[in-house]
């Protein structure tokens, strides 16, 4: 049995994607036993979970007593166990995997940034947050006109098939709003957003540790809550007790 330890952020929302995707492609994946993680609480800093991913991150997957954190790493290690149109394992992946590394190394952490000024940082002087809000959102947005030069006529990132690209990186674009860049001038990049939230596995994908009335439209709870959370993991001062 597969054990899934995540939280409702983009990058959980990747995995559980990816499980109801394979689901939805006919993968039988057995027994997936999912815990949700609560952030604002520390549970990612609890000894259960350290000895499973050092880094106190979500998400980690466990499997056949292997541990593999980093959720870009946990596509594509569901997809090579779960060969799909999802990951192509010919030369094709190649088309692929890139545009995942593009996700994690670019996509994520300036839009994580950009939602951290943008949301978390009440404690921080309008003054000082200038630059950076200035910052990366010029570069979150230089980021969405490539993936829109991307998609060009395509209906998915890389051509004409769904796959582990999309899911890396639709939950950090579906949040635009959230973290404030403006994506609207991207008519291609806006379209795709829509054409994957349509999709069913998606559906059921954003739904792990979320009611169903709150997929789409979180309540002012719960945007209480995740602001709390979230400015709990940007202080400086949790940073730095972590350092051992």
């Amino acid at each position: 049995m597969m054990e899934l330890w995540t939280s409702p952020t983009p990058n959980g929302w990747k995995v559980s994607i990816m499980l109801e995707e394979l689901i939805e492609a006919g993968v039988d994946i057995g027994d997936v036993q999912v815990r949700m993680i609560n952030l604002l609480k520390g549970d990612q800093f609890k000894d259960d979970f350290v000895e499973r991913n050092l880094n106190s991150k979500i998400p980690t997957l466990r499997d056949d007593g292997r541990d593999i954190i980093e959720s870009c790493a946990i596509l594509e290690y569901l997809g090579e166990k779960f060969p799909t149109s999802l990951l192509p394992l010919d030369t094709r992946k190649w088309d692929v995997l890139p545009w995942v590394y593009w996700q994690a190394a670019n996509v994520g952490p300036i839009f994580g940034n950009k939602l951290s000024y943008t949301r978390y940082m009440d404690d921080v002087a309008d003054e000082l947050k200038q630059h950076p809000l200035e910052r990366f959102n010029n570069e979150a947005l230089r980021l969405v006109s490539v993936l829109n030069k991307k998609l060009g006529d395509n209906p998915w990132v890389c051509g004409d098939e769904f796959t582990i690209a999309d899911i890396a990186l639709y939950p950090w674009l579906r949040g635009w709003k959230w973290s404030k860049v403006n994506i609207t001038t991207k008519p291609r990049v806006m379209e795709w957003v829509d054409r994957v939230r349509a999709r069913p596995g998606v559906e059921r994908g954003l739904g792990y540790g979320v009611p169903k009335s709150e997929v789409d439209q979180w309540s002012e709870e719960r945007k209480a809550s995740t602001a709390k959370s979230g400015a709990s993991i940007a202080s400086n001062t949790n940073i730095k007790d972590s350092i051992q």
